[in-house]
């Protein structure tokens, strides 16, 4: 069974959203489900720092040992962070997918989209 910490939000698009020192910022990374059906991740395209994106707007991708998938903006905002060590170390999105691994940050829009995201009960019947 993947993890899915209680303390983060989920997309149905298996993107986590975790919380920041800034209530305006959040976290964004893969989750441990979508991490183990990706295989051996080995590039991480990131999205523009700056850039305006809405809710379900592909931002970047990751690439694995198996596939190339979409990394999807699971809230609206700007982008303010991305993960630079993820150009070293992609496998971090394996190891630690809710920790090191972490993808970018987005500072919320006015409207974000925040009420649609899954609580980790119900990102967890939705993988079964």
């Amino acid at each position: 069974m993947s993890t899915v910490p209680e303390e983060f939000k989920y997309s149905a698009e298996h993107e986590w959203i975790g919380t920041t020192a800034d209530a305006q910022v959040v976290r964004v990374g893969i989750t441990d489900f979508a991490q183990d059906a990706l295989g051996e991740v080995v590039y991480v395209e990131h999205p523009e720092v700056g850039a305006s994106v809405a809710a379900g707007d592909v931002v970047g991708e990751v690439e694995s040992t198996k596939s190339v998938s979409d990394i999807f903006a699971p809230v609206a905002g700007e982008i303010v962070a991305v993960n630079a060590d993820l150009d070293e170390n992609p496998g971090a999105v394996n190891s630690a997918p809710y920790a090191a691994g972490w993808l970018f940050e987005i500072k919320l829009a006015e409207s974000a989209g925040t009420d649609s995201l899954l609580s980790a009960e119900d990102y967890k019947k939705q993988v079964g």
